[in-house]
C-alpha cells in the first residue's frame, strides 16, 4: 500500500461502529477503510453513502448490484475491489463459471439482456472515450425505472470512485474470493 493504514485504537469514537460491523462481517477491519480513515471525515461520509447504495430496499437486484461492481473494479485494475465484490457476488447466488466469464461478457451466453445492458451501461460510463447515448439508454429504460435508473448510476459512480481511490493507493486483496483453480 502506498499509504500507511490507520491504526483503529487511534480513530475517532464515531468510527467505531464502522470497524466493528466489519470485523464481524469480514473477521477483521477492511484495509481501503483503514487508509479511507487517513482522513476520518471522508470515512464517516463515504460510509453512509455505500449504507443507502448497497441497502435491502433497493430497487436493484443484490446479484446485480455485485455484478456491476465487479466489472467496474476489473475496469478500473482495482484487485482488493475485484476480490471483496466477487466475494460478495458468489455469496448473492452468482455461479463461478459467470463470475469467470465477466471481463468478456459481450461474447458469452451466460448473461441475460437486462444484465448485458447494465454492463454495457456500466462501461460507457467507467470508460472514458465512450459515453453513454440515447440508444443505451433506451435499452436501459426497457428493464429499468428512473428511481432504479438513479440507484444504477449512483453505484456505478460510487465504484468508480472507490475502485480508483483503491487502485491509485495499490490497496491489495484480502482473499475473500478464493475460486477453485482461480
Amino acid at each position: 500500500m502506498r499509504i500507511r493504514p490507520a491504526r483503529t485504537e487511534a480513530l475517532p469514537w464515531y468510527l467505531r461502529p464502522i470497524f466493528r460491523a466489519q470485523r464481524r462481517r469480514y473477521g477483521s477491519p477492511l484495509d481501503s477503510a483503514l487508509v479511507w480513515a487517513r482522513a476520518p471525515r471522508l470515512l464517516f461520509g463515504l460510509s453512509i453513502l455505500y449504507g443507502m447504495i448497497d441497502r435491502k430496499g433497493s430497487p436493484l437486484d443484490p446479484a446485480l448490484r455485485s455484478l456491476v461492481t465487479v466489472r467496474v473494479s476489473q475496469i478500473n485494475h482495482c484487485p482488493f475491489c475485484i476480490d471483496i465484490n466477487s466475494a460478495t457476488l458468489l455469496e448473492r447466488g452468482m455461479s463461478e463459471e459467470k463470475l469467470r466469464a465477466l471481463a468478456e461478457w459481450r461474447s458469452s451466453d451466460l448473461f441475460g439482456e437486462a444484465e448485458r445492458v447494465v454492463l454495457d451501461y456500466a462501461e460507457a460510463i467507467t470508460i472514458t472515450d465512450r459515453a453513454v447515448d440515447e440508444a443505451l439508454f433506451d435499452r436501459l429504460r426497457k428493464y429499468f425505472d428512473e428511481e432504479a435508473t438513479v440507484e444504477l448510476t449512483g453505484l456505478i459512480a460510487f465504484q468508480n470512485m472507490s475502485s480508483k481511490f483503491n487502485s491509485a493507493l495499490a490497496v491489495p486483496p484480502q482473499g475473500f474470493c478464493k475460486l477453485p483453480g482461480g
